[in-house]
């Protein structure tokens, strides 16, 4: 069996696979696909691939399904991810372009990637370990009530609601508001306390008490921005999947609900030549994905933060990862300078 019709006839299972979700006979690739040999001679093809262990026979079924190794084979022979087409690029200008904030941003787009690949749609949060401060906000809701608003030069926006300890005038907030602005915009969030604590050491004694909740509520702010936390969409597509998962659903979801282990799992993963990771099956190291595979790529300036989907092992993977990487780029213009 040579090794261009090897891959030819594996492209032709995992296609039939993928499309009908059942196991693949010879008679059927023949009818299906030119081939250019006979059925006696796709019979051995597929004893050969099953030797090598890309094809197998679920229970006592005469047709065959790709393993984990013929998906891996067939992922790294997709020369090239191909472009979507003009209709679904507009539809992803269209919906992301009118985002207002990063949150905002984010949500449309795992939600529009759950609707291109009809798959569990995931993304980071961009890592803010190099975030500054680019503005913030005091708003007065009562004597003693103010809504503090911190902006990022990321977009990332974070708001609480305090009691400041003491009844303040409008004129004393806006003063507050423009000594703490002077004093940390443009800083790091990673160094925002040394500011902070310097603004408050600058306040005058009648003002101390609200510069104090002040700075440990901008401060509270800032470190909630540096979590390391992701968005997702799309669960209800598992549901419509369960064929794919015989064993169980359950740890699929429970890997979603751990969110640390999808973050660690997405961080983890290293893009190939065409720009996109994937992780097939037992590929993945945590075991409750061993019937899922995982498609990502980095998105944003330096390309650290990573969106992606997971699905189960019978996906349209190159349709998946042409989805990933072409809304990954729409995130990184939306975010850019």
């Amino acid at each position: 069996m040579s090794e261009p019709r090897k891959l030819e006839v594996l492209r032709a299972i995992v296609e039939d696979y993928v499309h009908s979700r059942e196991p693949v006979g010879s008679k059927a690739l023949v009818e299906r696909h030119h081939l250019g040999v006979s059925s006696a001679t796709i019979r051995n093809d597929m004893a050969a691939l099953e030797d090598e262990g890309l094809i197998t026979a679920p229970h006592t079924s005469a047709g065959r399904i790709p393993t984990d190794k013929g998906y891996r084979l067939f992922v790294d022979q997709i020369s090239a991810v191909k472009p979507l087409s003009q209709a679904e690029r507009r539809a992803i200008q269209s919906l992301l372009e009118g985002a207002d904030d990063l949150d905002d941003v984010l949500d449309r787009t795992v939600r529009l990637l759950a609707q291109l690949t009809n798959q569990v749609a995931v993304v980071q949060y961009p890592h803010l370990s190099r975030a500054v401060l680019r503005h913030i906000e005091f708003v007065q809701l009562a004597p003693r009530k103010v809504l503090i608003v911190l902006i990022a030069d990321s977009g990332k926006v974070e708001q609480r609601v305090i009691d400041v300890g003491q009844e303040l005038g409008d004129d004393t907030l806006t003063a507050l508001r423009t000594r703490f602005l002077t004093g940390v915009a443009g800083t790091a969030l990673t160094m925002l306390p040394h500011h902070l604590a310097a603004v408050v050491a600058g306040c005058a004694p009648a003002e101390r008490p609200a510069a104090v909740a002040l700075s440990k509520a901008l401060e509270g702010l800032a470190h909630s921005s540096r979590e390391d936390r992701m968005v997702m969409a799309g669960t209800a597509n598992l549901a419509r999947s369960n064929v794919d998962f015989p064993l169980s659903i359950g740890p699929v979801l429970e890997a979603l609900e751990e969110q640390v282990v999808m973050l660690r799992l997405l961080s983890d993963m290293a893009q190939d030549p065409r720009g996109v990771a994937v992780s097939i099956g037992r590929e993945n190291p945590y075991d409750g994905l061993a019937e899922a595979s995982v498609v990502a790529t980095g998105y944003g300036p330096d390309a650290t933060a990573k969106i992606g989907i997971l699905g189960p092992t019978r996906m349209d993977y190159p349709t998946t990862m042409a989805a990933v990487r072409a809304v990954a780029r729409y995130l990184s213009r939306i975010l850019g300078p």
